[in-house]
């Protein structure tokens, strides 16, 4: 059961050390998807981040090291290291994960899914984004909502949900026009593509969720 599942800090290692091999496998295909709309770079910019991020892993002794400060850590290196609008908004990302806690080195299913909420509400505040303007939020808040919603009895099939809702946010910004970021300046050119933030946020949740996933089984 979710609440007898305990997370440690090698557990966050874990997601963010495969977030950033799933960003080298998928570095090309999202950049591709900015070529449409926006600067592509938006895989470029982020395998340098999360290059940086295994970097500080690669370097660290985790012995004394909480999950907050990992992934304020995490969150500051891709905010210093990422460029464009996917820098300040993964980063605040995780930055605002790690806020949640306090010095904790386990932490429950629940509180990861509270950490997530943040996260993402996060992100809406800085970009200030709604679902509709064809941005990440569009993939992110359909499954902010299923967590709020199971958070304190999280299952396999929550978390199923959880990504299902992602990506189907992230396949509806496909007819939107956009009303943040580059494509802006598009209009209705924009229609037809899809958002690269909400297919490359999807999939970078998925990773958490695959994780949670497999320790609840």
């Amino acid at each position: 059961m979710a609440n007898e599942v305990m997370l440690n800090t090698n557990f966050f290692i874990d997601v963010i050390e495969n977030m950033g091999r799933l960003t080298e496998e998928n570095r090309n295909y999202w950049t591709r998807l900015d070529s449409d709309i926006g600067d592509g770079d938006h895989g470029i910019n982020l395998s340098i981040g999360f290059r940086a991020v295994k970097e500080y892993i690669d370097e660290t002794d985790f012995s004394d090291i909480d999950i907050k400060n990992f992934l304020k850590k995490v969150g500051m290196t891709l905010l210093g290291k990422v460029g464009g609008a996917s820098g300040p908004l993964y980063g605040t990302i995780f930055i605002k994960m790690a806020n949640t806690l306090s010095d904790e080195k386990e932490i429950t299913c629940e509180q990861l899914a509270e950490m997530l909420i943040n996260g993402i509400d996060g992100v809406k505040t800085r970009g200030k984004a709604e679902v509709g303007d064809k941005t990440m939020v569009d993939a992110l808040e359909p499954g902010m909502k299923v967590l709020e919603e199971k958070k304190s009895t999280l299952t396999v099939k929550d978390l199923d949900e959880f990504v299902e809702k992602m990506k189907k946010g992230a396949e509806s910004t496909i007819p939107m026009v956009a009303k943040k970021g580059r494509a802006m300046r598009l209009g209705e050119r924009a229609v037809g593509y899809k958002d690269p933030g909400a297919e490359s946020s999807y999939m970078l949740f998925k990773v958490i969720a695959d994780h949670l996933s497999r320790k609840l089984n």
